[in-house]
């Protein structure tokens, strides 16, 4: 996880793309708007598709622990991201900014 940052600050001062790597039934049942899906066992054969996205990616699931996991994989590839626990939490956190 990128510690220069946290996740109110990216939120408010970037157009910081959010992951949301729960299941597809999971983020069908509510997510953040304008967040992309792509469940936590599909991250492996997204990597160019996140490659390509703005970074730091704002990862989140249900709780945090599959959003670490995947900020865990992506720094082991480059790619910059941080865990931003779950989708709720970002969600408030994002219209908090608006």
């Amino acid at each position: 996880m990128n510690t220069k940052y946290n996740l109110e600050e990216i939120l408010k001062t970037s157009d910081a793309v959010i992951v949301d790597v729960r299941t597809v039934g999971e983020f069908m049942g509510g997510h953040v708007s304008g967040s992309i899906n792509i469940p936590l066992d599909e991250i492996p054969a997204q990597i160019e598709k996140l490659k390509s996205l703005n970074p730091p990616l704002v990862m989140c699931c249900a709780s945090g622990n599959r959003s670490g996991q995947a900020v865990n994989f992506l720094s082991q590839v480059g790619i910059e991201s941080v865990n931003g626990g779950s989708w709720l939490d970002v969600n408030y956190f994002k219209n908090q900014t608006v």
